[in-house]
């Protein structure tokens, strides 16, 4: 059983440290370290937990040196809190570029960062997917889903979590669990409770 299981881990993590470093990389751009220098100065004010600023429809991108597309973050309204210093988003829409232009794509009802994007929490209908794309040898590998009611990404150390029912699918493949834990520097990703596997067999070439 544990050899099936760490077959199964094997084929389907094989572009999941990608997917989650593309995922990680829009920390680097979050919107609450670009919004605040779009607020003019005020007065010092006791620090409360209320909004101090609000955000409608928007949407916010980012390019590199030669004005090709990295990254993009869709909202209908975000809500900046000065006493935790975090941004709250609603329906939001994230959309990561890598070098060769395959695209990551992250969605959520609901999404909280704090100030430098570092640790940023999505909740309800969470859905990341990871463009198609070919494997060492050429063989064509369908997009990579993953799908949770939470998911927690932090870049220090660079980790991925969720304590909620979490599916993982290419293809036909599937793997679930009560709970996901995945951390780059170790490369380890592992599930906890209730684990379940579907995997097809794979034509040799």
């Amino acid at each position: 059983m544990m050899r099936w299981l760490q077959a199964a881990w094997d084929r389907l993590t094989l572009y999941l440290p990608i997917l989650l470093m593309a995922f990680f990389a829009l920390g680097s751009w979050w919107l609450v370290r670009t919004a605040p220098s779009l607020i003019t100065s005020a007065p010092a004010r006791p620090v409360r937990h209320d909004p101090d600023y609000f955000l409608n429809a928007f949407s916010i991108r980012t390019f590199d040196a030669g004005g090709q597309l990295k990254n993009e973050v869709f909202g209908a309204d975000a809500r900046h809190y000065p006493d935790t210093d975090t941004m709250e988003i609603e329906n939001v829409r994230m959309r990561s570029l890598d070098a060769q232009g395959r695209s990551t794509v992250a969605t959520a009802k609901q999404a909280l960062s704090n100030r430098d994007g570092s640790d940023v929490q999505l909740f309800g209908r969470v859905h990341v997917t990871r463009e198609a794309e070919a494997d060492s040898r050429g063989t064509p590998r369908p997009p990579m889903e993953f799908r949770s009611e939470y998911l927690r990404a932090q870049t220090r150390p660079d980790r991925l979590s969720t304590h909620l029912p979490v599916v993982i699918e290419q293809g036909r493949d599937r793997l679930s669990g009560s709970a996901m834990s995945w951390d780059h520097d170790s490369a380890v990703l592992e599930l906890a409770g209730r684990v379940k596997g579907e995997l097809q067999p794979r034509t040799n070439r």
